[in-house]
C-alpha cells in the first residue's frame, strides 16, 4: 500500500492523519473538504511499530510538506502527530487534535463499557465474539473482524450521523498494525512517558472533542493543560468520535477547523 494520498494544489501546508492504528483513510473526507481550499496530505501508515510510523511520518511529511506544517490528527492519529511534533519540532507550525484517546490510564478505564452500553444486545454479543476472534493465535480473517469491530464502535461514537459519504477508495485495515503499534503506545501511556512527551511541543496546540465522544474530554483536556504551553480545547455538542459525520456538529467543526488553518 502507498504511504500517502495527495489532495489540492501545492503548497501542501496541512497533514490529516488518520486513526487507527491500521485504519488507513479513516480521515479521508476531511482531507477532501479542506483541499477545497488549500492543499492537504493524508499521509497513510503502513509500519507495524510505533517508531517505524513515527519515522515514516517525518519522512513524508520532509519529502512532500510546505515545511513547517500544520497536523490534524484523529483518534490514534493525534497521538501520533503528538509524537512526531515532540520529536521533530521544527517541521510542525501547528497542532490539532480531533478526538484524541486520552493521555493518561485513569481516564481510559472505561472507553469499552461505555461503547457496549450503547448498542443492542445483539451487537454486543457480536463485539464480544469478534475481540475473542482476533485475541486468538491463529484465528483466520483478524483484518475482517477489526473492521467490523471498528464499525460497531463507530455506531457506539456517533450522536447523530449523517449519511455517510462513499469512499471513492476504501482501504482495507490491518489486524497486525493495529496490535502491534497500539500495544506499544498503550504502555506509553501506562507509564507517563506519553504525557512527558508533551514537554517537548513548542508549537501552538488545539484540541478539538465531542461531549458523546466514550474517549473522556477530561482525559484530554486535564492532563495537556498541564503540560503544554500553548494549548486550548474545543468542546463540541452533541458531537461523538467523528465531527465530521455530526447531523449537529459537523458545520461548526469545520468552521472551527479551517479558522485554526488561517
Amino acid at each position: 500500500m502507498k504511504n500517502l494520498r495527495i489532495y489540492g494544489k501545492k503548497p501542501y501546508t496541512v497533514a490529516v492523519i488518520h486513526g487507527g492504528p491500521g485504519a488507513p483513510g479513516s480521515a479521508a473526507s476531511v482531507a477532501r473538504e479542506l483541499s477545497k481550499v488549500m492543499g492537504v496530505l493524508e499521509p497513510l501508515q503502513t509500519k507495524d511499530s510505533l517508531e517505524g510510523q513515527i519515522e515514516e511520518l517525518a519522512g513524508v511529511l520532509k519529502k512532500n510538506a510546505n515545511l513547517p506544517v500544520i497536523l490534524i490528527g484523529h483518534s490514534w492519529g493525534a497521538w501520533l502527530a503528538y509524537f512526531v511534533a515532540a520529536r521533530y519540532s521544527p517541521l510542525v507550525k501547528k497542532l490539532i487534535l480531533v478526538g484524541s484517546g486520552p493521555f493518561e490510564e485513569k481516564y481510559a478505564d472505561n472507553i469499552a463499557g461505555e461503547r457496549l452500553n450503547r448498542i443492542s444486545e445483539a451487537e454486543r454479543i457480536e463485539f464480544l465474539n469478534l475481540v475473542e476472534i482476533i485475541n486468538s493465535p491463529g484465528a483466520a480473517d483478524k483484518d475482517k473482524s477489526l473492521a467490523r469491530v471498528g464499525e460497531l464502535a463507530a455506531k457506539a461514537d456517533t450522536y447523530d450521523a449523517l449519511p455517510p459519504e462513499k469512499e471513492p477508495e476504501p482501504l482495507e485495515v490491518s489486524e497486525e498494525i493495529n496490535r502491534k503499534v497500539w500495544a506499544e503506545a498503550k504502555e506509553l501511556r501506562i507509564n507517563g512517558e506519553l504525557l512527558k512527551m508533551g514537554k517537548k511541543i513548542k508549537c501552538p496546540v488545539v484540541a478539538i472533542h465531542g461531549d458523546y465522544d466514550p474517549h473522556l474530554a477530561e482525559g484530554v483536556k486535564a492532563p495537556l493543560s498541564r503540560v503544554l504551553k500553548d494549548f486550548k480545547f474545543v468542546l463540541l455538542e452533541k458531537c461523538g468520535h467523528e465531527p465530521w459525520i455530526e447531523r449537529y456538529a459537523k458545520d461548526k467543526f469545520y468552521t472551527i477547523l479551517k479558522n485554526e488553518l488561517k
